[in-house]
């Protein structure tokens, strides 16, 4: 009886830490185009040549292992930012060092198949 009881406790701190990863990776998609629609700034932090092959329109490409040495490139502390990648990964970790430099808005798309169609 115990043994069952410490598999659905693992089972179920499995569980909510995967949606509580999934949570930080993604934002609300209506969110995500409302920031993108009032003119936030859209970077694409994946590699040139994932860049190359296809992006969001817009977007400008700032790979996440260039973003501390990138920031002027991101404008003003205040200003919305929106990034993404493929997957959500390599946003959050961008979306972290923004945010440890100083900048206030700054929105973790997700992949970029979580990006708005247009």
């Amino acid at each position: 009886m115990n043994k069952y009881i410490i598999v659905f406790i693992l089972v179920a701190v499995v569980v909510l830490l995967f949606y509580k990863i999934r949570s930080s990776f993604a934002t609300d998609s209506n969110k995500v185009k409302q920031k993108i629609t009032e003119g936030a700034l859209v970077v694409d932090v994946r590699t040139p040549q994932e860049f190359q092959i296809t992006h969001f329109p817009g977007a400008v490409n700032i790979p996440v292992d260039q973003v501390e040495m990138r920031l002027t490139e991101f404008g003003a502390r205040d200003r919305s930012i929106v990034v993404y990648c493929a997957s959500g990964g390599r946003s959050a970790s961008a979306k972290s060092v923004l945010e440890s430099m100083g900048f206030k808005d700054v929105i973790n798309a997700g992949g970029l198949s979580n990006m708005p169609k247009y």
